[in-house]
C-alpha cells in the first residue's frame, strides 16, 4: 500500500471486511463494494466472506471484482455459517491490524476510511471507532434520518449497557483486540452488539466521529424484521447475557427489553414512527 500522510500523520494500512449471503441483491452488493474501492484512502486488502452458496448473479459480481482488483479476496464458506462466524473467519483472513467493517448493501462516503484511520492514527489509544449514519429510502433515495451515537469513551460505555453505542456499518477496530476478546459470538442476530460489549468489557477504548460517513439503506422489510419474534427474542437473550456477565444493571436489561416487546406487539403502522421518534436519539 502506498504511504498516505495527512497533517504529518501517517495513516496505518487497513483491511476491509464485508460478508454477503444468497439473499442480497447484486446491485446493492456492487454499489457497496464500489463505495469502498473508491475511497480517498483505498485499502490494499478487501476480504469478502461469502456465507454459503450464492446466487449466479451474486457469484458473477464477486468474480468480476476478484478478477479486476488484486486487493479483492473472496473467502467462500462451504455452508451458511451466520453473520457472527463469518465475521470471525473474515477477521482471521484480514492481513492488517486495522479492520474496516462494511455491510454489503450500504454505501460508504468517499472519505470514510481516510477520516476513520486518521482519527485512529492521531489517537492510538482508540481500539474501536464509529461514526454517524444517514438512513435513506432504498426505493426513492429520499433522506429518512441521521442515527447519531455517543462520541466519547465515557458516554459510549454508559450507552452500551442498554444499546449498541456504534453504528455497525461504520465500525473500525484493531484485529488483535477483536481476537483477544473472543471475537463475535456465533449468533445470527444482535451479534454486533454483543461483540462491542465484549470489546469494551475487555478494556477496549472507543470513540465515534460526529459526522455521517455511511449511508444506510432502509427497505420495506426493515421495520418488519425489527418487530418479528426471532429478532425480539435475540434482543432479549443478548441483553440477558450482558446483564448476567455483570456488565450492566437489572434496569439496563428490563427497560430496553420492555421497549422491544412494546414494538413487537404494536400495530406495524406505528413501528416506523416510534422507531424514528425515540430510537434515533
Amino acid at each position: 500500500m502506498k504511504e498516505y500522510v495527512k497533517n504529518n500523520i501517517r495513516l496505518p494500512a487497513y483491511s476491509v471486511l464485508m460478508s454477503v449471503y444468497a439473499g442480497e441483491k447484486p446491485e446493492f452488493l456492487r454499489e457497496s463494494i464500489e463505495s469502498m474501492l473508491d475511497q480517498t484512502y483505498p485499502a490494499d486488502d478487501f476480504v469478502l466472506v461469502c456465507d454459503g452458496a450464492l446466487t449466479p448473479e451474486l457469484d458473477e459480481a464477486v468474480s468480476y471484482y476478484e478478477k479486476k482488483y488484486d486487493c479483492f479476496h473472496p473467502l467462500r464458506m462451504e455452508k451458511n455459517m451466520g453473520t457472527g462466524q463469518c465475521a470471525n473467519a473474515g477477521i482471521a483472513a484480514c492481513k492488517h491490524e486495522y479492520i474496516v467493517k462494511m455491510d454489503s448493501d450500504d454505501i460508504a462516503l468517499p472519505q470514510r476510511c481516510e477520516m476513520s484511520l486518521y482519527a485512529m492514527a492521531k489517537h492510538p489509544e482508540i481500539d474501536m471507532l464509529g461514526a454517524y449514519i444517514e438512513e435513506f429510502d432504498s426505493d426513492s433515495g429520499e433522506f429518512i434520518a441521521v442515527k447519531k451515537t455517543p462520541l466519547s469513551h465515557k458516554k459510549i460505555k454508559k450507552y452500551s449497557r442498554r444499546r449498541n453505542p456504534f453504528n455497525n456499518q461504520t465500525l473500525v477496530y484493531k484485529k488483535s483486540k477483536a481476537q483477544g476478546c473472543g471475537g463475535y459470538p456465533a449468533r445470527t442476530r444482535c451479534e454486533d452488539y454483543e461483540f462491542v460489549v465484549r470489546m469494551l468489557a475487555a478494556g477496549a477504548r472507543g470513540r465515534n466521529i460526529g459526522r455521517v460517513l455511511v449511508k444506510y439503506r432502509v427497505t420495506k422489510g426493515n421495520y418488519a424484521r425489527r418487530r418479528n419474534w426471532a429478532n425480539t427474542k435475540a434482543f432479549i437473550e443478548v441483553r440477558w447475557r450482558i446483564f448476567r456477565s455483570g456488565y450492566s444493571h437489572l434496569s439496563d436489561f428490563i427497560i430496553p427489553c420492555a421497549m422491544q416487546l412494546m414494538i413487537f406487539v404494536m400495530p406495524s403502522s406505528l413501528t416506523g414512527k416510534i422507531y424514528k421518534r425515540f430510537l434515533r436519539n
